[in-house]
Parts: structure tokens; sequence; C-alpha cells
């Protein structure tokens, strides 16, 4: 039976939630203050939960925080305090509250904070509530996790490529972990003491791209006071990762091309021919093939980065590999954010397994990330997780079948919500730009391939 304690010097709020409890079952006793609390928790070692006011006689609610975690670490205590306490409710979440319930009470809130709080005792959890345990292995930044069929096949690509130095073209959709692939392909690869380089090729405009890539020359251009060593002289032998391969423009596609096919390249400004012995893997989120077939990417370069390919599969593809990643990614963010999680919800993991995912993988951490930043306890629970992943969760079955007669390329979905974004913002393009997460060079290169144009002319002018 659970046995909660309640620490309120006001005796009539004790009594409410004494009545409220019992007739959940629950065993319940009452203190006054922090004294009479310390008390109680010195003859009775079974109780779950401590509840209890922030503003008590003599020593606070604070300091009866302070002391009980000093003695029984692992006990959950909920803060209840005044709605205006905002530096105390700060100071009560850092000094180890596992949550705190403003007043006037909402029995309700109250309950839903007990519960979680609850779940952190290992006695009181159910085989369901434990879907995943996480381990205290040390983690790699580097790692890739799966063992899903379609992730075993990827592993056996990943170590046929490497035995070789062709170029490689990863394929799939963002947030799937391209660069970890490429980072794995090297790493696997008879040259992996020798450097990684990743360079993306959406972030610069081309005079800028072209200058990281190839480097310059002393004076090639205002501002170039120094000569600069490119990316593929900086790589020597290594391996070099185009990602966005496809924003590249056509004239630095007909640079790369060159490299590809001669090895030879000549920095910005410079006359001297240079040789590379470079590795070469790009990376894309788009139809490479399509875009060559609307020639806005050149075929010949498209061949000479194809020469191997590696797709990698959508995160809603291989959900039987999601639990094995959420322990990794808790164990990561417990490792930089300082945090103590040692389980997920039977009720959280359900949602994550249902959820479609969008972002792939890395909308996956950022949402744990999220939810641990905000877990108290360490149990990560449902009700932490963002309401779009708890809501969508149930509905995109439902979504899914109602679009099965609405499907459309993946060109027309990205030209209509360009055009949609670029129209709401009134065509100012910083903010399209911002909302679309893509790079100015980007867009600008986006509305010309869509023929996108503002009804209003005079929105053309609100570039920034």
């Amino acid at each position: 039976m659970v046995h909660v304690l309640v620490v309120d010097d006001d005796k009539a709020i004790c009594q409410t939630l004494r009545t409220h409890y019992q007739k959940r079952g629950y065993t319940v006793s009452v203190a006054h203050s922090a004294e009479d609390a310390l008390a109680v928790l010195l003859h009775s070692r079974n109780i779950d939960a401590i509840i209890s006011d922030i503003r008590l006689p003599e020593k606070s609610g604070l300091d009866l925080l302070t002391e009980v975690k000093g003695q029984r670490s692992g006990l959950p205590v909920i803060m209840v305090t005044a709605f205006h306490d905002l530096e105390m409710t700060v100071a009560a979440m850092q000094r180890g509250a596992s949550d705190y319930v403003p007043k006037p009470i909402d029995l309700t809130e109250l309950d839903i904070a007990v519960e979680r709080a609850l779940l952190t005792k290992p006695s009181l959890r159910t085989e369901h509530d434990m879907a995943v345990v996480i381990g205290a292995t040390d983690v790699s930044r580097t790692q890739i996790i799966g063992q899903s069929f379609v992730m075993k096949e990827l592993f056996k690509s990943i170590g046929l490529i490497a035995q070789t130095r062709v170029t490689a073209l990863i394929l799939g959709e963002s947030g799937t972990g391209k660069e970890l692939v490429a980072r794995a392909v090297h790493n696997a690869s008879a040259e992996k003491t020798l450097p990684f380089v990743a360079v993306n090729c959406a972030a610069l405009v081309d005079s800028l791209l072209e200058s990281e890539l190839f480097g310059h020359e002393k004076g090639a251009f205002t501002g170039a006071v120094t000569s600069h060593k490119g990316k593929i002289e900086q790589v020597g032998e290594g391996t070099l990762f185009l990602d966005e391969v496809a924003e590249l423009s056509p004239l630095i596609q007909g640079k790369l091309l060159r490299v590809l096919e001669a090895r030879e390249y000549c920095p910005v400004g410079g006359s001297q021919i240079r040789y590379s012995a470079a590795r070469f893997i790009a990376a894309t989120n788009v139809d490479l093939k399509a875009r060559v077939e609307l020639g806005a990417f050149r075929e010949d370069l498209y061949y000479r980065l194809n020469v191997a390919t590696i797709n990698l599969p959508a995160l809603r593809d291989r959900r039987e590999d999601i639990p094995s990643l959420v322990e990794f990614l808790i164990r990561k963010i417990n490792k930089n954010l300082k945090k103590n999680i040692r389980q997920v919800s039977g009720e959280a993991m359900k949602c994550l397994l249902e959820y479609s995912w969008p972002g792939n993988v890395r909308q996956l951490e950022n949402a744990l990330m999220k939810a641990a930043v905000m877990e108290r306890g360490d149990t990560l629970t449902a009700d932490r997780l963002a309401p779009e992943i708890r809501e969508r969760s149930s509905a995109d079955a439902i979504n899914q079948n109602s679009l099965v007669g609405q499907l459309c390329s993946l060109r027309d979905v990205e030209r209509d919500h360009i055009s949609r974004v670029l129209t709401r913002t009134g065509w100012h393009k910083g903010k399209a730009c911002e909302i679309l997460g893509i790079s100015r060079p980007t867009l600008e290169r986006r509305i010309l391939e869509f023929d996108l144009a503002p009804s209003d002319p005079a929105s053309n002018l609100r570039n920034y």
C-alpha cells in the first residue's frame, strides 16, 4: 500500500489531503512542521512520497527538502507553493524536488504529480512501466544503433564500401544520420587515422564555398590578405564528406567533376594545378536523379558520385530499433545534461513507438532531450513528451490511411510548402529561410528551380 506524508502548517489542508488520499487507498501521515516530518521519517521507513508546503514555521519546506535528500535521496518530494513564489519554485526544483504544485491546490494536478513521483519507486512500478531500462555503458557520438534487418544490411554495405576508396553517395531523409554513416565508412577503412572533414554544401554562397573547398591565393578577392588551404588540400588522403551535395551550384558542380575525373583542381585566384588523393563521400536528402532529369544537377557528376550507394532507412521503417535508440539517446542525454534517468515508462514508449517521426532520429533525440530537461525523477513519463507526440502517435495510422488517395511527389510537396511560406511571409526571404530551416542560397535556387514568383512584384523587394 502506498504511504504518503503530508506536511503543512494549515490543518484544514492536511485534513483535506488525508481524506482525499485515504479514499484512493493510500496510507496518509500528517506533520505540521519540518521537525515533525523528520520525526515521522525517522520512525517510518515505508514512506513512498512527501507532499510538503514550502512555507512552514521555523524550518522551511526547502530546508526539509535538503535534509530529506541528504538522508533518503530516492524519496520523491512534491513541493506545494504559492503561484507567485517563482524564486522558491526554482530553488525547490534545483534542490531535487520531483515536482511542484501551486496554491490553491488543484487535486487533479496534485494526483498527477503524485502518480508521476511514485513511478520512481521500484517497488511500485509494473512490468509495463519498465518498458526500457537505461544502462550505464558509456556512449560514443559516432555510434550507429540498430538491430533491424535494414540496419544489418546497412552495416554490411558500410563494411564492403570501406574496403575500397570508391566515391560513395549516401541517400536518406533529413535526420537519418548520413554523416554518422560517412564517418563509419571512414573509420572502417585503412585510412581511418587520416583526417575526416565534413562540408555542408548548402551553408555557404558560391564564392565562399569555392574558397572553402579549393582554397584561395593571397589577393584572389577583397579580404584575401593571406592564402588559404581548401578542405580538399587539408584532408590529404583522408575522407572529404560533402553533405547536401544537391545544393551545389553549376559552377561548383563543374569544378568538383574535374576533381573526381582528373584528380586535379586550382585554388581561387591561382594558376598552379594541384592534385587530390582524397576519398569523396557525398550525401543528400533529395532525389538526385530527379534533379538530373530536371537539368538542376549535372548528369556526369551524378554518375561520378554514385559509384557506390548507401540508402538510409527512415525511422518509421525500422520501428523495432526505437527501444534501443531510446536507451542509447537517454544515456547520451544523461551524460551531457547530468541527468539520472533510468527508465522510460511503458506509456511513454507506446507514444514513441507509434509516432511517425518525420524528422527521424534527430527529432527523436530532440524530443527526448526536451522531456529529460523537465523530468525530475529517474523515470521519463509520457506527460513529459511534447503534446504533438502524445496526440499524433495515435492519429498517425488514421492520417496515413486518409492520404492513400492523395499521394503526390516529394517535389510537389516541397514546391507547395516553399510557396506557402513565401506567401505567408510576404516574400520576406530572411523569415522564409528561418521557417524552412534552409540557407539563403538554397532558397534562391529553389525559387528558380520551381519558377516561383510573388503575386505582388513589390514583395520581391522584401529580401531581409
